[in-house]
């Protein structure tokens, strides 16, 4: 009990409750920025008024999840200086560089533009204003990238020195904490993870309306295009994924090993479907494996050598000190899985739904359907679904809203246990991370609040979210049809009185 209430596990939970928490928001923030951003390019080169109101549809729900995504990244912010004092003097100097350009660079372009595009509809010509969003879009990536390359710095320390005198890391090489191979790789495979997110949730709510034969225009080019970006994103999740697991197999041999609760080194090592065991003894009891796989992922051979739990745990004894090096193996174990199956799940559906919902010519012209009329999910050549069957996949589309959102909370949780006892891989453990000066009932104290307090912008969140979503696209003014040409617009007294004219 005395271990489970320590301020270290106490302030662990903490972060890890916020961090899950706030990372719900970010992927949807950055796909729904972008693929609104494209439904804008379409209506501006075309003019067709569906792109138009999906783009003020999309755009919606994007703003209400960037103000929430900010407001968590505050409390997260402010838990480094409370909880994780002696961490952050430790690394401040390293990460003061990332995160001071993700503040003036990134943070400038979200703030700036989204201003410009929330307020411009009636003031900026529609090319300016389509370029707004655009920046905005590039401020979300640009923000992530500065972000994953600190915390990549934390799973593979480069660029510093370590300055004994002031028992601090100090940077060396700013360049090498930007461009080494783990932010790359941790960059790209969580930007695959996060337009994954974006078009599932976009398959999600089109689902919806059109199991209820709703906006039918709108939704079926928003379900065309979030099936697309689904599949699309989820083969480069796999192939970022893969990535990811060679660069993490040379640089955490530890984490590779937990993920799979591969206790002893072999070659051919397995890949476990299942895998129950005794991590006091240090072995499975009960093993599912398929041979080789493992060894496939980690170095591209099937024959390839890869280090068990046993004998990395020993190796970093002789390297660094006595004690126990080994993550929470369990912890480890499922959620590689759940990231992965959860991931895929959404990746299926999009798949079934593309060949479902394909084009006119691959259907024969009984079966084919108009711009406003509910799609035919036609599985074989000439016989479409049943009703039954069709309200089926819109349940299932609707579902696979969340899979992504599970998988990006496992993901993470992955990264950062199977790090353990690792703050920073190597240099600086949890354990002397933490605040030395806040007790136990202060930390306990903080986690109650903040948990409730997620618990109601959780609410709150959700609520905004079905209001708008159900609400359905905005219909469309002449003024919204015929934006200004000149910045200022036509007629400067317009909507003067109506300073949120986006909302209406």
């Amino acid at each position: 009990m005395d271990l489970a209430l320590a301020p270290e596990t106490l302030a662990r939970w903490q972060f890890g409750i916020t961090t899950v928490y706030h990372f719900i928001f970010i992927p949807l923030t950055i796909s729904l920025a972008a693929l609104t951003a494209g439904l804008q390019t379409a209506w501006v080169r075309t003019e067709n008024p569906k792109y138009l109101r999906a783009t003020k549809f999309w755009g919606k729900l994007f703003l209400i999840n960037i103000a929430m995504g900010v407001v968590t990244g505050i409390v997260q912010e402010f838990q480094f200086g409370m909880n994780w004092s002696d961490y952050s003097r430790f690394v401040g100097d390293i990460f003061g560089a990332p995160l001071a350009f993700e503040a003036l660079i990134a943070f400038f372009f979200e703030s700036t533009f989204i201003g410009l595009w929330i307020f411009g509809w009636d003031k900026l010509p529609k090319k300016i204003h389509l370029a707004c969003i655009w920046m905005v879009s590039l401020g979300t990536i640009l923000s992530a990238y500065f972000i994953l390359a600190a915390n990549s710095w934390m799973q593979h320390p480069v660029g510093y020195t370590y300055n004994k005198t002031r028992g601090r890391a100090e940077l060396t090489d700013f360049w090498a904490v930007l461009s080494q191979n783990t932010a790359l790789a941790q960059f790209f495979h969580t930007m695959t993870a996060t337009f994954l997110t974006g078009g599932a949730f976009m398959v999600g709510i089109a689902g919806y309306h059109l199991a209820r034969k709703r906006h039918i225009p709108v939704m079926r080019t928003s379900l065309r295009l979030g099936l697309i970006t689904v599949v699309i994103a989820g083969l480069l999740t796999a192939i970022s994924g893969d990535t990811l697991g060679k660069v993490m197999f040379k640089q955490q041999p530890m984490k590779m090993a937990a993920a799979e609760a591969l206790w002893d080194g072999q070659n051919s090592a397995p890949f476990s479907v299942f895998a129950y065991g005794d991590v006091s003894k240090g072995h499975n009891s009960v093993e599912i494996s398929i041979p080789g796989i493992l060894s496939f992922l980690a170095d591209d051979n099937f024959n390839s050598y890869v280090p068990g739990i046993n004998d990395t745990n020993k190796a970093e004894q002789e390297k660094y000190g006595p004690g126990d090096y080994r993550p929470n193996i369990p912890v480890a174990f499922w959620s590689f899985r759940w990231m992965i199956g959860f991931g895929m799940a959404s990746f299926g559906v999009g798949m079934l739904g593309l060949w479902l919902t394909r084009k006119k010519f691959l259907l024969p012209p009984a079966l084919r359907t108009g711009e406003d009329e509910v799609p035919n999910l036609v599985l074989f050549r000439k016989k479409a679904l049943s009703p039954k069957l069709a309200k089926w996949y819109w349940i299932l589309a609707l579902w696979t809203l969340g899979f992504p959102l599970i998988a990006n909370s496992w993901g993470w949780i992955f990264t950062e246990t199977g790090r353990q006892p690792w703050a920073v891989y190597g240099v600086l453990r949890t354990r002397d991370s933490v605040s030395p000066s806040v007790s136990q009932g202060t930390v306990l104290t903080s986690v109650i609040v903040f948990t409730l307090l997620y618990a109601v912008l959780a609410v709150i969140e959700v609520r905004l979210l079905a209001k708008y979503v159900k609400a359905g696209p905005p219909e469309l003014t002449e003024s919204d049809l015929n934006p200004p040409t000149k910045i200022g617009g036509d007629d400067d007294n317009s909507n003067a009185d109506r300073p949120m004219a986006f909302s209406y």
